[in-house]
């Protein structure tokens, strides 16, 4: 069995395990501890697949990747707010992609942005279509092994994929066709058609997705219609044994070698010989490392005078904002109120999303205008270093302006604090530790290192946010705003994720009575939801803690006196 044969064996071994593990855990919802079992699987058969075929692969910034996607993964076990779930399924997707980029011949701690968003491309191209790959090319069937239960192996697995739709088509056809035989068929396998048709379909789209993406890692040629041999390993292997077996004389010597020894050519000093690739084909070979605008054509790119002119400009305008908003930066709220035909909540609506969505469009612009500049105008980089500096410094300051209008907008005077003010909030403070690493990095001529450290600081940022846990730290922050006399929402407080409850729990008998009802009949709810949520696969340290707070205060929840009868109707025993 040669190397690519033997390897997609184990991959699609693997990939059928982890597509039967992904129908068993995944289907259960809400997510929680399941998604964390079967990342550790994937991420398990990953490392073993490396481990077995591709050594060279584990490298430390591969085990990093492979420890954070873990991390992230937990927290479905730990968190229970959407926005955290969401990101955290980005992040993965994210790690996934990248351990991809030492496939494009460079480590993933050098490489930019766009090899970052090729990685993710290739990725998901792998996951979609490698498997036809693997399956008609990769695999060589006439190499399977004709011993033990392995001859019998490939016809059943054969069989069984040939006889599964038919028997889930004839199946269903006569339970439709007889009410007694479908009553039948539900007592003898004691479970509805339409559950075995979703067991199947999800265990073949997580096998399939598995063994592309496994496929594209493991193979050499990662994109799905490469045709280089497998594992690097594998061929210098092969060439070592051929040439160890090959044809010998008594002496122990090659023929080749005896042919020289009898008729030794002449003496040249000796060179060096390299393969000529661009003469052998006509272009230089492609260079993942190397990619930069040299490329493009000259029309396409920026010299001097065009990165002056465009950062000029730009910085020209963000001056021209940092000058107007300085007096309210220094002037504080007083200055804001005091200001004829201006309103406070003009001022800390209306600019807030504006201005994270400036600082979020900085970044592209300077890694693009960067990523442009001709290489034969040293001038030009020159340039782009010192504009690109004072556009950062203007950039600091007006995000300054939008923490401040955040500040004042969730502040004693403002309308408290949501996820949709909270999480731009963290973003922007991402953008801050990029900005200082692109200072660091890109205006110091190592933009080669730019990418690993937002990204890493990308991963600090989420992981110090399931820390704060934000949908108790909304909670907590519109509750003292409370206490100082503002008005509470109890609506949208109480219908926030189960990382809340315990703050709600420790705040409903500070409530007004209103509040009060509004949200212990929601709360009460979400209590009646919880105790139906028994499935083992879903568990979630979150929910579990809310349902044992909830259950312990179930006293609490009942005192419905007083309340208007529509939220009354929601307590049993009222």
């Amino acid at each position: 069995m040669n190397t690519r044969t033997k390897t997609g064996f184990e991959v699609l071994q693997a990939a059928l395990i982890i597509g039967v593990l992904g129908n068993l855990l995944l289907r259960a919802t809400p997510w929680g501890i399941n998604v964390t079992l079967f990342n550790l699987a994937f991420a398990a058969a990953l490392l073993t697949l490396f481990w077995r075929n591709a050594p060279e692969f584990l490298t430390r910034q591969t085990l990093a990747l492979g420890g954070a996607l873990l991390f992230f993964a937990s927290m479905f076990t730990w968190r229970d707010a959407i926005e955290l779930r969401v990101a955290d399924t980005l992040a993965i997707v994210l790690i996934l992609s990248l351990i991809f980029v030492p496939r494009m011949g460079i480590a993933a701690r050098v490489a930019g942005v766009f090899q970052y968003a090729v990685s993710f491309f290739w990725s998901a191209g792998n996951a979609f279509f490698a498997p036809f790959v693997l399956i008609f090319n990769d695999i060589d069937w006439g190499q399977t092994p004709r011993s033990g239960w392995m001859r019998h192996l490939i016809p059943v697995v054969r069989g069984v994929a040939i006889a599964t739709p038919l028997l889930i088509i004839f199946g269903a056809l006569f339970e439709a066709a007889d009410a007694i035989y479908a009553g039948w068929v539900e007592r003898v396998l004691n479970i509805a058609p339409e559950t075995l048709v979703t067991h199947v379909i999800l265990t073949a789209v997580f096998a399939w997705l598995s063994a592309g993406y496994l496929r594209g890692v493991m193979m050499r040629s990662a994109f799905p219609f490469g045709t280089e041999e497998a594992v690097p390993t594998g061929g210098v292997e092969n060439e070592q044994s051929a040439a160890e077996t090959g044809p010998r004389i008594p002496n122990d010597v090659s023929i080749l070698e005896h042919i020289n020894i009898s008729d030794p050519p002449q003496l040249q000093p000796e060179k060096k010989i390299e393969p000529n690739v661009e003469a052998a084909t006509g272009s230089k070979p492609w260079d993942w490392a190397n990619f930069d605008s040299s490329l493009l054509p000259k029309g396409l790119t920026l010299g001097t005078v065009e990165i002056g002119v465009l950062l000029g400009l730009l910085n020209l305008l963000f001056l021209s904002f940092v000058i107007v908003q300085l007096p309210y930066l220094f002037g504080g709220l007083e200055l804001v109120q005091n200001t004829p035909d201006f309103k406070l909540a003009n001022y800390a609506r209306r600019g807030f999303g504006e201005l994270v969505a400036v600082a979020g469009l900085v970044l592209p612009i300077l890694l693009v205008s960067h990523w442009l500049i001709r290489k034969d105008e040293p001038r030009a980089t020159m340039l782009f270093r010192v504009l690109a500096a004072i556009q950062i410094g203007l950039l600091f300051v007006i995000m300054a302006s939008a923490v401040q209008r955040l500040v004042l907008l969730t502040g004693n005077l403002g309308y408290g604090m949501t996820t949709v003010r909270l999480y731009p909030l963290i973003f922007m403070s991402w953008l801050a530790i990029v900005f200082v690493w692109f200072s660091l990095t890109v205006l110091r001529g190592s933009r080669q290192y730019f990418a690993w450290g937002a990204l890493w600081a990308a991963f600090l940022v989420l992981g110090a946010t399931h820390v704060l846990n934000p949908d108790e730290f909304i909670v907590r922050h519109n509750i003292a705003l409370m206490r100082e006399g503002r008005e509470f929402d109890a609506y949208y407080n109480s219908n926030l994720s189960d990382d809340s409850i315990p703050a709600l729990i420790e705040a409903l008998p500070s409530m007004s009575l209103e509040d009060r009802c509004e949200a212990g009949s929601s709360i009460h709810n979400r209590y009646a939801q919880l105790g139906q949520e028994n499935d083992l696969r879903s568990w979630n340290l979150s929910r579990r803690r809310a349902w044992t707070i909830l259950h312990a205060n179930d006293s609490l929840l009942h005192q419905t006196e007083g309340c208007p009868q529509q939220f009354a109707n929601d307590v049993p025993g009222y």
